[in-house]
């Protein structure tokens, strides 16, 4: 069993939800960036997604835009994302991580090579936001015989008789992106949430995280409510810049502000109590 199915497994006997943070590698810097992934899991994270910074990441916001900007000029490579991955493992050897980015660098880097040396730094799953199913087999293969978990985006938009392609080759869990829209914009509302779940439910077993404009632990509680994580990313990153001095550099402040914010958002996910059933 993955660390991702393990997770969930142990999860859904504990009775709750799941929080799935987000940190872009090298944002500001590599030091800084290894220190709030570290600390992420004693916060409360029960996944984490690390950002493979890029320099055209058409799917985000303005927030993960400039973290990416930072992270590349932070001294970002995918071998230094790697690197970042496995001096995580050698203190944490049972939480999941799933490297979030664009098909760009990892076809740069060669997708055989990538996934051999991504599994071995200890990295569990890929979300690449700008690959179709049709185009999986870039990774489909390489990914398979690796060990590593492909997530799949689905969006409001995914009509019903699309959602048995987007989920053949699957693993790990379904990414749900919850509006029309790019990444820390507008919420949906827990009334929207409650009526698209269901559907994706029909068409999968697979664990359904919900992302994409989660900014407070209110909206994190509601997510896990109908759901089963609530992955939360542009709401760190704009702690984690506020924090930042006049030169973009990291101060005193940037690891543990974005930790206590972590925190809260924790506190109220892991209070939500879902039925073993779910």
């Amino acid at each position: 069993m993955s660390r991702i199915a393990r997770r969930f497994a142990t999860l859904r006997q504990q009775g709750r939800g799941a929080l799935i943070p987000y940190v872009e590698a090298c944002d500001p810097d590599y030091d800084t960036s290894l220190a709030i992934l570290r600390g992420m899991p004693a916060a409360g994270a029960d996944l984490i997604e690390v950002g493979v910074p890029f320099s055209d990441p058409s799917a985000d916001g303005p927030t993960i835009q400039k973290a990416a900007l930072r992270g590349l000029k932070g001294g970002s490579t995918m071998k230094r994302v790697l690197e970042m991955v496995a001096a995580f493992r050698e203190g944490d050897d049972g939480t999941p991580i799933i490297l979030m980015g664009y098909t760009n660098p990892i076809a740069a880097y060669g997708p055989e090579r990538f996934c051999v040396d991504a599994k071995a730094a200890g990295v569990d799953g890929l979300i690449v936001v700008d690959m179709p199913p049709e185009e999986a087999d870039l990774l489909a293969g390489p990914a398979a015989a690796a060990g590593l978990d492909i997530i799949r985006l689905v969006a409001p938009t995914t009509p019903d008789d699309r959602l048995s392609v987007v989920f053949n080759g699957a693993s790990g869990f379904v990414y749900y992106v919850s509006i029309t829209g790019v990444t820390g914009t507008r919420t949906a509302s827990t009334d929207e949430l409650a009526h698209a779940l269901p559907r994706l439910r029909r068409a999968t077993d697979l664990p359904i995280a919900i992302g994409f404009g989660i900014r407070t632990p209110e909206l994190a509680a509601n997510a896990v409510s109908v759901a089963d994580a609530a992955v939360v990313a542009s709401a760190l990153l704009n702690t984690l810049e506020a924090t930042l001095d006049a030169d973009g550099k990291a101060t005193a402040r940037t690891v543990p502000a974005v930790l206590e914010q972590l925190r809260g958002l924790a506190d109220a996910v892991h209070a939500v109590s879902k039925t073993v059933s779910e």
